[in-house]
């Protein structure tokens, strides 16, 4: 039915958060970071399924963006992934593992801690999940704007991978064509990189407020056995 399906008109184009009961649900694995959970299904008509996922705590990234003689600029960061066994390119970011902390407090503290930076102007660019078909993990790239720097006194000592992580400007011209030619391919820096030049070819029009809701974030929740 692929060229007969119904259209779509691009204002009803939108994800529905309805989650299904869960039968049962086990933690099948504990680690530092994330957990492995099992849950029992129930589709309706289609029965139940098992389903295994990470049980993530979300994050947030940070496209701190500046203008350089006439040229908007984005900061990125190099930091060694081990599990793709690559020195990626990204934009500043962190896990929403401090209880009770609002998402942009999150990602000010994170572009404080892995850039130096504060920003007086704060908007959110863009939400997406990474992997919803094996995890939980939701994350928010904000648009940070009207930029400073953190005195050094105040500086975050930095340590694993983030020690020496090198920090950059590139222009958002040159970030988009290093992801379009697949030499960037870190997930949030594809996102927000391609999400910068769409909103800035129009005036920066449908941003939202740094404190709209994200109703598709899945909270932390308990960490617990059942």
């Amino acid at each position: 039915m692929s060229l007969e399906a119904p259209r779509l008109r691009g204002d009803e184009l939108q994800d529905r958060i309805e989650p299904r009961p869960v039968r049962e649900t086990r933690l099948v694995y504990r680690g530092r970071v994330w957990d492995v959970r099992r849950d029992t299904v129930d589709l309706g008509e289609a029965g139940a399924v098992e389903r295994d996922y990470v049980e993530h705590t979300g994050a947030v990234a940070v496209l701190a963006l500046r203008q350089d003689r006439g040229l908007d600029e984005v900061l990125m960061v190099q930091q060694y992934r081990h599990p793709v066994r690559a020195l990626e390119w990204e934009l500043p970011a962190g896990l929403l593992d401090v209880e009770g902390e609002p998402p942009q407090e999150a990602a000010a503290r994170e572009l404080a801690e892995e850039a130096d930076l504060v920003a007086r102007r704060w908007d959110v660019l863009v939400d997406y999940v990474s992997s919803p078909g094996g995890m939980s993990e939701a994350l928010r790239i904000f648009l940070a704007r009207d930029l400073a720097d953190v005195p050094v006194a105040d500086r975050h000592d930095r340590a694993a991978e983030e020690a020496g992580m090198p920090a950059r400007w590139v222009p958002l011209d040159g970030a988009v064509e290093a992801v379009l030619a697949g030499r960037v391919r870190n997930a949030t820096s594809v996102v927000g990189v391609l999400a910068a030049r769409q909103l800035g070819e129009h005036g920066w029009r449908g941003l939202r407020g740094a404190d709209a809701p994200w109703p598709a974030h899945p909270g932390r929740g308990p960490r617990d056995d059942a």
